[in-house]
């Protein structure tokens, strides 16, 4: 079972992606994915390592554009009411097909953005989640357009656009909206990719399904997985193993044709994140079905990480 790591883990602490691309190697993974973070000036670093260090996926929108303080996922939302802003988003992700596609990456991670919920907090929960149910259908419509306009430069270059899971009530597409999607676009360059800590964030504040619950409904279509642990309500992007998302419950997912790609905070330390490689490395391996199908593992409880 192969592993990938996010450069957004050390995009802002090495210049050089030829440097990034060894330090993934020497901790022990097989592949990069390349993060939001990723300057151009650390493109042809990462080009010279493809032989021993492949890009799997890409995590819109890469290169950041030098026009923005710094690289991140929701600078535009392709699911936007505003025209010039969803313009800048197809912009923003035809870059980053191109970049992908210069370093033979097969998959576009992307945030499709949210469902505006001006007095989401000012109102009853119930309340609060009928009106997300309401504005999502805006949503769904924009990111439709907008995904027809992109979905020739997709298929020409091979990519798929895989749509993250985010980690808020308003969140598109949430669990119901990416089911339809699916059907909708079936046999289209569009797919899922299921963050493991955004799942649990999601589930502790009642704002979604029950993580594996979740992923088992949707993992037809799941491209790959974002594998980070968080403790409490908050998305903490800690290392997997730290916290409490049921990995040992996510071994179907993980043992299907699926990207597996740890992306951690630039916080936690190289040591703990190869500690991390291995327990979760170790768990996947050593897991089986017994013969009435139900999953056990010999880790069924999680072991300190040291």
């Amino acid at each position: 079972m192969k592993f990938a790591l996010s450069t957004n883990w050390s995009n802002t602490r090495l210049d050089d992606g030829a440097a990034i691309a060894d330090e993934a190697g020497e901790l022990g993974f097989d592949s990069l994915e390349l993060g939001f973070r990723t300057r151009s000036s650390q493109l042809p670093g990462f080009k010279s390592r493809l032989d021993v260090m492949p890009v799997e996926s890409v995590h819109a929108y890469c290169p950041a554009p030098v026009s923005a303080p710094s690289g991140h996922p929701e600078l535009y939302r392709l699911c936007s009411s505003n025209e010039n802003e969803r313009a800048m988003a197809r912009m923003l992700l035809e870059k980053t097909f191109s970049c992908a596609a210069d370093l033979g990456a097969k998959t576009i991670v992307f945030h499709a953005g949210y469902a505006s919920m001006d007095t989401l907090f000012g109102n009853l929960f119930t309340t609060a989640r009928k009106l997300r149910v309401k504005r999502g259908r805006k949503v769904y419509d924009a990111f439709r357009r907008g995904f027809d306009i992109l979905r020739p430069s997709l298929e020409t270059k091979g990519l798929v656009l895989a749509l993250e899971n985010l980690p808020s009530l308003e969140g598109f597409p949430n669990v119901f909206e990416a089911e339809e999607l699916m059907r909708e676009f079936d046999g289209a360059p569009l797919r899922l990719w299921f963050d493991t800590g955004h799942a649990l964030v999601c589930e502790t504040n009642g704002w979604g399904a029950e993580s594996v619950h979740m992923a088992a409904k949707l993992a037809p279509w799941i491209r790959g997985m974002h594998l980070n642990d968080v403790k409490g309500p908050s998305d903490d992007h800690g290392e997997p193993g730290w916290g409490n998302v049921d990995y040992a419950g996510l071994t179907f997912l993980a043992k299907r044709d699926v990207l597996r790609v740890f992306e951690p905070s630039s916080s936690v330390l190289a040591d703990d994140l190869r500690n991390s490689l291995e327990y979760i490395r170790n768990m996947w391996n050593g897991c089986r079905h017994r013969a009435d199908g139900v999953q056990e593992s010999a880790f069924d409880h999680k072991e300190e990480l040291t």
